[in-house]
């Protein structure tokens, strides 16, 4: 099976573990496949031969902790330090993929902002190039940023029993507010400089919904 298979069985078969088994064994997971140097294939194989044997040992009366141990920290990295690492032909198309629905999604966007707003008022359909690529980077390094800190929020919050979900949540939130109030202010004060052309509504929609279509038709 391919990695996205093997991830569709574990979600299936972690339906019936106990939820204390299920606690321990999800931080394993989440922990392993937050190393994005790691093989995808590799990693999500040996986390189904963990599941399997963690299910069997469940049958016998047995709970994760006897199973693998009390400190699941040091089990998961044991495992990772076995794992070979992703190759980077396989790393550069997955962070391609990832920009290019951004960017897809935010033409489409600006689009239909763009249509409905057209219907009450007279908009303005011209892009700066040059404040559209500095608007462009903003977001860009947002986007970067704010998932870096999401990640490492939940990675932080791995293998502890008394975990602050909604600390966690507030610290995203305020965090992601943040960049977007940057994003907002470097958009108003950045100038116009050099040439600028013009993108309608209809181009934008257009162009937001093919890129997205060959993101999508490529993952699939």
């Amino acid at each position: 099976m391919n990695s996205e298979e093997l991830i569709e069985e574990n979600n299936q078969k972690r339906e019936l573990l106990t939820p204390e088994n299920e606690a321990y064994y999800s931080d394993l997971l989440i922990y392993i496949r937050l190393q994005f140097s790691l093989s995808e294939q590799q990693s999500e194989e040996i986390l189904m031969e963990m599941l399997d044997h963690l299910l069997d040992g469940q049958e016998e009366g047995k709970t994760a902790k006897d199973i693998f141990g009390d400190d699941p920290k040091a089990f998961a990295d044991e495992i990772i330090e076995q794992l070979p690492k992703e190759k980077k032909r396989d790393v550069i198309p997955f962070i391609a993929g990832i920009i290019g629905n951004i960017a897809g999604w935010v033409l489409m966007i600006r689009g239909v902002i763009l249509l409905v707003l057209s219907q009450f008022i007279e908009v303005k359909t011209e892009v700066n190039l040059f404040a559209a690529g500095v608007v462009s980077l903003g977001i860009a390094c947002f986007v970067s940023l704010t998932i870096w800190f999401i990640l490492r929020l939940i990675n932080n919050s791995l293998f502890k029993e008394n975990r602050n979900t909604k600390k966690n949540m507030l610290k995203a939130g305020v965090t992601g507010a943040a960049g977007m109030g940057a994003v907002l202010l470097l958009t108003k004060f950045t100038p116009e400089i050099g040439p600028s052309f013009n993108f309608p509504w209809w181009a934008s929609l257009i162009g937001g919904a093919i890129l997205w279509l060959i993101i999508y038709v490529e993952k699939k």
